[in-house]
């Protein structure tokens, strides 16, 4: 037998046999539980065009107790942005629009920081995260819940948002742009983004139990609640259900949906009896490279390249592409990925935002489908993980301590005069600081829930304390003071490096209104 045909035969034995057993599943994802204090995770993983298992490992809920299952329903968040892709794909497909037309033909009211940008803005750059601005940038109008603001405030606000490098040079990551298109999307379709997406792209390939946003499903019977781990205890949380996230991260789907969405899109477009969601045409334009990133550190493995395409990452990973995503609000992170090469798809949910726990899981999987050398991923990224929270609690805890002994000390007593009014940022708008009984206090207008006793720090830098802790969100604020005592502006930026990037308080720029 001579040496090609002994390869070719090794390699088809690998693609027949190559797989990860349950029972070592079982035990990580068990394992994984246990190591992120996670209560919570749905497996899915897609082979050849099928789905090969799903499965529920711990408790959809620590109060209930009920069980996880392949029909759980989780928040997938931003793996929600490769149905919007899709869904300007169709009307791409239909010709309605084109993906270099202009974003002002379809919103006029649309106004990016300059005009040079605004004019050339188009709908393909709404979905590639190099539009000069920020690292979720504005996100504040989004999150976290309980504010009022709407698409069209977006709309209207984003041209207050500052750039921090040139238009199209540069990844930065972002969700307002991606709601924005759902608006594009609404504009030319006439339907809401919601309906759009179920009716053309969801209930075709038989997401039945799934729905574009949580006010529109039907049963919550099978559903997570989101937990948040506080000083080594998790907390149930209130859900995120503010429908103006939805085009960016709004859909709800349990594995055994997602499943049919990883066939369909390894099918290029194709599903049922050679029915079409969208065309091929279409489906290599959102798989193919849009805006490159920085390749970072891929750990075991190899890695040339690391893209953003239209609602997808696209990594080289050992000589395989990957396409993925990820997704958290609060209290949920997920992960659906496939590699086409090989027509692998794996899908890990989970009710806890701890993002390590989805990489440990999917990693394992696609090493033993791609033949790869052991790696204990739960190891790795479990110290990974212990070191970054330890880096941060020494910066929040050497911060803390600080306000403490100032509060101990009677000599550093501060007059909060100068710091009481109303102040106004372009697009956040209006905060008022108070005096209660010598305290000092932070309450937003329009996201009420950023409520929070100030402290003295150092100098003109004070420190917001959130009432609710969960957000794991406090920060500096930084008063300018004149030199006739009086008190006109303020910035802010979180205190800890693991504060969601979407608390972006660093972008705000606050001045005196009263």
């Amino acid at each position: 037998m001579n040496f090609k045909v002994s390869l070719l035969l090794a390699l088809t034995s690998l693609s027949l046999h190559a797989q990860i057993r349950e029972s070592e599943l079982d035990t990580l994802v068990e394992n994984t539980l246990k190591t992120f204090n996670i209560p919570g995770i749905a497996v899915g993983i897609v082979k050849d065009g099928k789905l090969v298992l799903a499965k529920g490992y711990g408790v959809r809920n620590i109060k209930t107790k009920q069980k996880t299952d392949a029909n759980t329903l989780f928040g997938i968040a931003s793996n929600s942005k490769a149905f919007t892709a899709s869904a300007l794909a169709v009307l791409v497909d239909e010709g309605k629009i084109n993906w270099d037309d202009k974003v002002v033909t379809y919103l006029p009211e649309f106004k990016m920081y300059n005009e040079y940008v605004t004019a050339e803005f188009t709908i393909r750059d709404l979905l590639t995260h190099k539009s000069g601005l920020g690292l979720g940038a504005g996100d504040l109008m989004i999150w976290p819940d309980g504010h009022d603001f709407t698409p069209k405030d977006i709309v209207r606000n984003i041209r207050y948002l500052k750039p921090v490098s040139g238009f199209r040079t540069k990844y930065d990551y972002d969700n307002l742009l991606y709601v924005i298109a759902g608006e594009v999307i609404e504009k030319v379709s006439g339907q809401s983004w919601c309906d759009f997406v179920e009716e053309r792209l969801m209930k075709p390939i038989g997401m039945n139990r799934s729905a574009a946003s949580w006010s529109r499903l039907k049963d919550t019977t099978n559903i997570i609640v989101p937990h948040v781990p506080m000083k080594d205890k998790l907390e149930v949380i209130p859900r995120y259900t503010n429908p103006i996230f939805d085009a960016a991260a709004g859909l709800y789907a349990s594995v055994n949906d997602l499943s049919q969405w990883l066939i369909v899109q390894m099918n290029q477009g194709k599903y049922g009896n050679g029915q079409r969601l969208f065309s091929e045409k279409q489906w290599k334009e959102m798989w193919k490279p849009q805006t490159i990133l920085p390749t970072g550190n891929p750990y075991p493995y190899t890695s040339n390249f690391k893209c953003y395409g239209l609602g997808w990452q696209l990594t080289d990973l050992n000589g395989h592409l990957q396409v993925s995503h990820t997704g958290g609000l609060d209290g949920i992170v997920t992960q659906t990925l496939m590699i086409p090469d090989v027509q692998l798809g794996i899908i890990v949910l989970t009710n806890q935002q701890t993002g390590a726990a989805f990489n440990v899981i999917s990693n394992t999987i696609k090493d033993r489908y791609l033949g790869l050398p052991k790696f204990d991923h739960l190891a790795y990224l479990g110290q990974e993980r212990r070191e970054k929270v330890d880096n941060a609690d020494k910066i929040t805890d050497e911060v803390w301590a600080v306000v403490s002994r100032n509060l101990n000390d009677k000599k550093s007593k501060i007059d909060f005069t100068p710091y009481i009014g109303t102040f106004k940022d372009n697009w956040f708008g209006e905060v008022v600081i108070t005096e209660k009984k010598g305290k000092l206090y932070f309450a937003s207008k329009r996201s009420p829930r950023l409520t929070g006793e100030i402290f003295f720090y150092k100098d003109q830098n004070f420190v917001v304390k959130w009432n609710v802790r969960s957000f794991n969100a406090d920060a500096h604020i930084f008063f300018d003071k004149s030199d006739n005592g009086s008190v006109s502006h303020f910035t802010m930026k979180a205190i800890s490096p693991l504060t969601d990037f979407s608390y972006d308080f660093h972008d705000l720029d606050f001045n005196r209104v009263n």
